[in-house]
């Protein structure tokens, strides 16, 4: 089989599902149907991912991994639900955010705003659509609004996918630059748990760390970052700045880094 006819084969569309309940009590006790729709997709490995569907007809929510002959068994597919409902709002969707992103670039952050928000109608739960909201008030300076939005990035963990990787490095560079410097922690925090082996979040890290004056922190992300890649002239650099103004702790354990080959 070729590389072509292999991804046509793997699943993905919109599937249903059915769960039996009661409703009532007593004598008046009485079983209903209730039917669930699902995005479901297959990867390389043959791995399924569901993720439900919420009332605008877009995937939205957590997503949970489900083996394929549970799914083949369970889930009845819906190809003219998700033509006809699914995929056009997808698509409505996901120009709404480009467009929002456009803005943003340009500098209107006022109409980017209001794209977003109007994406966040849709989908509140919409990774895009909520970095860029963050994002246009971190551009604009309001910390406040853009905190509400930070602690609602920091408790859904899609946020922090390989696919949405390049928004939350921009946003955490933009939450240090903002001077939020505990947010940044934090969320580097949150992110370097579902990627403990990225020398750019530990970089990253090192810079929010030292921003709060937390030099043995800063200095052990550094290490860190360049255990992982020994090449990385920005740490480097970083700890030949701290070593000339005499910032090293005396207490860290073990021989100072090197800093040079």
């Amino acid at each position: 089989m070729s590389e072509t006819e292999n991804q046509r084969a793997r699943i993905k569309g919109v599937f249903s599902s059915e769960k039996i309940a009661k409703v009532g009590a007593g004598a008046t006790v009485r079983k209903t149907t209730q039917t669930m729709y699902w995005f479901a997709e297959e990867d390389e490995q043959g791995v399924i991912t569901i993720q439900p569907l919420n009332p605008n007809y877009v995937p939205s929510g957590p997503k949970q991994e489900i083996p394929k002959e549970e799914f083949l068994e369970q889930y009845a597919p819906e190809p003219e639900f998700y033509s006809s409902k699914v995929y056009p709002n997808i698509r409505k969707l996901n120009q709404t955010i480009a467009k929002a992103e456009r803005h943003r670039v340009n500098g209107d952050t006022y109409s980017a705003e209001y794209e977003f928000g109007n994406a966040l109608r849709v989908d509140e739960e919409n990774i895009r659509a909520n970095f860029g909201l963050g994002l246009t008030y971190l551009d604009r300076g309001e910390t406040g609004k853009a905190d509400n939005i930070f602690q609602r990035l920091i408790n859904m963990e899609a946020t922090f996918e390989a696919e949405h990787k390049h928004l939350f490095n921009d946003f955490g560079i933009s939450l240090r630059k903002n001077e939020m410097y505990d947010q940044a922690t934090e969320y580097y925090a949150k992110a370097l748990e579902l990627s403990p082996a990225d020398e750019n979040l530990h970089y990253n890290m090192a810079r929010a760390c030292f921003a709060k004056a937390d030099i043995q922190n800063t200095v052990e992300h550094l290490r860190t970052a360049l255990r992982l890649n020994n090449n990385l002239e920005i740490a480097k650099k970083f700890l030949e700045y701290l070593k000339k103004n005499k910032l090293l702790p005396q207490n860290i354990s073990g021989a100072e880094p090197k800093v040079s080959d």
